[in-house]
């Protein structure tokens, strides 16, 4: 019963919803969003829908939450359906599971979203900037980038954020220049394969900027690449934050993030064993099975966005 209701029937939900928005899109979409739709496969249109979901959750957030991000109750410890004010119950501060949730997502994917950007435009641009300018600048900065690559990423993030301190901001710096290596890795490569053509060359000789080049030659050229990459990023920066919030350091409370929700309900699974305390071992992995879900919609469409625009079929 409790997989039925707290798994079954959403995952059946979403797919349904799923399905209809690609028929229907495809149906009566306007122009080229209409084909696309139709040659969509379903399990992008569904790795697409959990986005969509989670943006509406993220961005309407104070009008969907039953109540206040770090509002407290008198009851704690209620398991769902145990007080009808709480539907998925509270935790040992008395505060409302559905309504943190819904704010976890708001602030964990709104970091993780900030933090990619940032990633990207360090990373993209120190990249392109390699590949067209080369010589001692590419093998500087490839240098530095191989000696951050060598430590282990959440080890390296660790040691930075307890020196630099435990806060938001420095959490998003320090993910941001950690990340952007493999950005910069990716946008070199994709680069130098670039800089090579004729019309690179062409432009060379018609005497155009550094910035012409990059932003009107080359970025057009590695648009593709870039974005599935972003969306990988995005689900490694996503899982990173996790679990530094899981171990404590990410996040900071009051703000709500499902990292910090998975330690805070983790002793909950103790009590799964009573008689009448089954729902207990559901409620630290509400907030896992919601890092999962969003992992794997957008690896979904990080897929078909691949198979789309890189030539391969099934």
């Amino acid at each position: 019963m409790i997989l039925l209701n707290y798994v079954v029937l959403p995952l059946a939900v979403i797919l349904g919803l799923a399905y209809g928005m690609r028929m229907i899109v495809s149906r009566w979409g306007p122009g080229q969003v209409g084909v696309l739709f139709r040659s969509m496969p379903l399990t992008g249109a569904f790795g697409l829908t959990v986005i969509l979901l989670y943006i509406v959750g993220a961005v309407f957030a104070p009008l969907i939450a039953p109540y206040g991000e770090s509002e407290i109750f008198e009851a704690i410890n209620q398991l769902p359906g145990q007080d009808p004010r709480f539907s998925l119950g509270t935790d040992q501060l008395g505060r409302d599971l559905l309504t943190r949730l819904i704010y976890g997502g708001r602030n964990t994917i709104g970091i993780a979203l900030i933090t990619v950007i940032l990633a990207f435009v360090l990373g993209a641009s120190l990249g392109f900037l390699a590949a067209v300018l080369g010589g001692w600048l590419d093998q500087v900065l490839s240098r530095v980038v191989d000696a951050l690559m060598a430590i282990p990423q959440l080890i390296f993030a660790l040691l930075l954020i307890t020196i630099f301190g435990q806060s938001t901001i420095n959490m998003i710096l320090v993910i941001a220049v950690l990340d952007s290596t493999r950005v910069f890795r990716l946008s070199r490569a994709v680069g130098v394969n670039i800089v090579v053509m004729d019309y690179i060359e062409a432009a060379k000789l018609r005497g155009e900027n550094l910035s012409y080049l990059i932003f009107k030659e080359i970025l057009p050229n590695a648009t593709a690449p870039l974005l599935a990459e972003f969306g990988l990023r995005f689900c490694f920066v996503f899982l990173l934050i996790a679990s530094l919030s899981f171990l404590g350091i990410g996040i900071q409370p009051p703000l709500a993030d499902w990292g910090t929700m998975v330690r805070e309900l983790a002793p909950f699974i103790n009590y799964a064993v009573a008689p009448g305390f089954e729902l207990a071992a559901a409620l630290p992995l509400m907030p896992a099975a919601a890092i999962a879900l969003l992992t794997v919609a957008v690896n979904f469409v990080v897929d078909w966005m691949l198979q789309r625009y890189s030539g391969l079929k099934e």
